[in-house]
This record gives C-alpha cells, sequence and structure tokens, in this order.
C-alpha cells in the first residue's frame, strides 16, 4: 500500500442515538474472509453520539507484535456485503491479507469507525473552512435544498468527530492493542465526505496522522458545479493547513462518472496546492480512473493502491 512506504429538539437526536444502536446490535457480524473482527456495540464519546467501532486484527496477530495503525471512515460498508445497506463492499478483509501476503506492506490493525447515517455528512464536515465564506456564499448554500440544512449555523460536527478520534478513540485503541501509536504509523482513510473528513484530519491534527488516503474526495459539497462555492472554500483551508511534506504523505483520486464527474476540477486544484507546497511524487499521489462510479465496488478496486 502506497501509505506504507513512510512511517424534537433534544428527544430526536436521542431515539436516533438509541435506534442505532439497536441496530447495530441486531446487526449480524460480517462473515471474514481473512482476520479477526472484535466488535464494540456502542463506543461512547463525550463529543459524538455513541456508535459501533469494529476492529480488525490480521491473519497471525500475535499480542507480543506492535502494529500500525488504520483508521476507516463508514466502518460499516468495510467487510461483508450482506450487511451493507446497499448490499456494497470495500473487501478489506480480501485487499489487506492479500497485500501482506505478496509482501507489499506489514501487517496492521484497521480500526473501521461506523458513521452516524442520520447526521453523516454533518460529522464529516468541518467549520473551519467557513472563515472562508462570505454572506453571499453563505445564502447560497443555506438555500440549497438537498444540503442547505448542513449549514445553519453551527451544527456542523466535523471538528468534534476529529476530537472523539484523536482524543478518545485513539487512545483506547492504543492502550488495549499492541499499537505502534506514533504519527509515522498512523492513518486515516475515506471516501466521499469520507474523503473529506480524512483530509481535515491530517490538516487539524499532523501530529497525529502521518498519511491520508481521500478517496473520491467530496470537494464540492453540493451536488453540482455550478454556483457553488464550497469547494473553494475546502481547496483554501487546505492550502492553508497543508501538512509538512517531510513527514507526511496524501493520497487522492477520483473517478470520471456518477458522483465523481464532479470532481476533477478540484482535485487538480489539490493537486497543484500540493505541488507548491513541496509535495512529490515520493510522498503524494493523485490518480483518475476512467469509467469509475462513486460506489463501494470501485473503492474496493483500488483500495490497494494507497
Amino acid at each position: 500500500m502506497y501509505l506504507r512506504t513512510m512511517r424534537g429538539r433534544f428527544v430526536f437526536p436521542l431515539v436516533l442515538m438509541l435506534l442505532s444502536q439497536v441496530l447495530a446490535a441486531q446487526l449480524p457480524m460480517p462473515e471474514l474472509s481473512a482476520g479477526t473482527l472484535i466488535r464494540i456495540d456502542s463506543f461512547a464519546s463525550s463529543y459524538v453520539d455513541a456508535r459501533p467501532v469494529d476492529i480488525w486484527l490480521p491473519p497471525g496477530y500475535e499480542t507480543t507484535q506492535q502494529y500500525p495503525v488504520l483508521y476507516m471512515q463508514d466502518g460499516q460498508m468495510l467487510f461483508d456485503a450482506r450487511t451493507t445497506w446497499n448490499k456494497q463492499e470495500w473487501g478489506m478483509d480480501e485487499v489487506i491479507p492479500a497485500l501482506i501476503d505478496s509482501g507489499q506492506i506489514q501487517a496492521f490493525i484497521l480500526v473501521a469507525v461506523w458513521n452516524n447515517a442520520p447526521v453523516r455528512y454533518l460529522e464529516y464536515t468541518s467549520m473551519k473552512p467557513f472563515v472562508y465564506f462570505s454572506d453571499s456564499d453563505m445564502a447560497i448554500l443555506r438555500d440549497e435544498p438537498a444540503t442547505g440544512r448542513l449549514f445553519t449555523g453551527d451544527n456542523l460536527k466535523g471538528d468534534l468527530y476529529l476530537r472523539f478520534l484523536v482524543s478518545e478513540l485513539k487512545p483506547y485503541i492504543d492502550s488495549h492493542y499492541p499499537t505502534l501509536s506514533g504519527r509515522e504509523d498512523t492513518f486515516i482513510m475515506g471516501s466521499s465526505f469520507g474523503g473529506l473528513i480524512s483530509m481535515f484530519a491530517i490538516c487539524e491534527y499532523p501530529e497525529v496522522f502521518g498519511g491520508a488516503a481521500c478517496l473520491s474526495t467530496h470537494w464540492t459539497g453540493l451536488y453540482r458545479q455550478e454556483n457553488n462555492p464550497f469547494p473553494f472554500a475546502m481547496l483554501a483551508y487546505f492550502k492553508d493547513h497543508l501538512p509538512d511534506p517531510s513527514t507526511h504523505k496524501l493520497y487522492f483520486d477520483h473517478g470520471t462518472t456518477t458522483l465523481d464527474s464532479l470532481y476533477a476540477p478540484y482535485q487538480q486544484s489539490a493537486d497543484q496546492i500540493m505541488r507548491e507546497g513541496g509535495y512529490t511524487a515520493a510522498n503524494s499521489l493523485s490518480l483518475v480512473f476512467e469509467g469509475a462510479p462513486h460506489t463501494e465496488e470501485a473503492w474496493h478496486d483500488r483500495v490497494h493502491i494507497p
């Protein structure tokens, strides 16, 4: 893998949280091709709603050996299509062992953090780039029928979600499993809005994450290119918070069909920001997959690269 080359206001949310916990408890455990899965049904947090977290341990896992760690968004989509909402999966339990067996990577622990479906977009978007929006920009965002609810006041939860990952989940993982806990062995990955929050993670916490893989990064926020200020604020933030290329690695990609057809001009701008910021082929990679759609099956086909 590419990254391994370098070390009612109150009642309704409560109902949603309890419902998600009940559904998690009712869902069968994924059937794995390889490795071992340990599930925490409801990982409590002071920052975001409790959620399931799956910890995948590689084949041959030994408590006497220390392992790098990869944190992935949308954790319920990673292992078994029979347990996902759209009957698609990343197939991480197949991809990772194949890479280990071929000697391309060393064994690592995968922490699959479930999304909180009712507020997924809120948890995967940071408030930090909003300082780049003008009042007229904000008006455009709030008036968007499909996603305007995201941009009302301070309801975005991405910064709280990252605090959950860094100050609650990571310490738990490091204290319960034999991890290599330093930046050079800690990575983060996601797709779509999950790719966006993974970008935010390495920019906000460069001392924690040494690499980020952002597949089909949803730069647009909205579902259109026209009259859309969202990507320009995201890119301005990325430029101002680009992590040090001497200690970090970045991977981006996108397809060319369905939702991925929106991303090319913004990813090209992100690529230029990386080049101007000192990133080279040694520590960054940005790929385009012609004909690839915005789906888990498409991400499965290329997740072996980062």
